[in-house]
């Protein structure tokens, strides 16, 4: 294979569309968390709460699916416990274990941010694709995410 062939791979192509389109999204929907005075990781973690049984996960599990450290998922923790969001809950069958659980005040935040998310989203996401598109794209990237990241549907693959 010549190097013009090598640098003319396809997979790069569909790595580097995959991370501009990324990019761009985050670009585009940044704007919505942030006038509800969140950040990305903050709506994540929320959202990612929000569906989970009883509104609430193990600390270990908020890490793993937010691909945060233990620290780094205890400071987001700390941070939307500040603001009221979330609380942290021992585990009565084992002291060591913590939950993350969204409050009341967390689900009103996620009520007055989802309906302006979820109008960017299908303006810059699903709105551009058509269903047939959507459905590929939400079947490829199941597959590709199972494969990459297995703990992120630890407990559910809705998200």
């Amino acid at each position: 294979m010549s190097v013009s062939e090598l640098f003319d791979d396809p997979r790069f192509t569909i790595s580097g569309l995959l991370f501009e389109a990324h990019n761009g999204l985050v670009a585009k929907l940044a704007p919505t968390w942030k006038a509800h005075g969140l950040s990305g990781l903050d709506l994540n973690a929320l959202l990612r709460l929000s569906r989970s049984p009883g509104c609430r996960l193990r600390m270990s599990d908020l890490a793993t699916q937010t691909e945060l450290s233990t620290s780094g998922v205890t400071r987001l923790v700390d941070r939307l416990a500040t603001a009221g969001l979330v609380e942290r809950q021992l585990d009565p069958a084992d002291r060591r274990s913590a939950y993350a659980a969204l409050t009341d005040a967390g689900i009103r935040r996620l009520e007055e941010v989802l309906p302006d998310y979820l109008d960017a989203l299908e303006q810059w996401l699903t709105g551009q694709l058509t269903p047939t598109q959507l459905d590929g794209l939400t079947t490829g990237l199941r597959v590709i995410r199972d494969a990459t990241n297995p703990a992120a549907t630890a407990l559910s693959d809705r998200s």
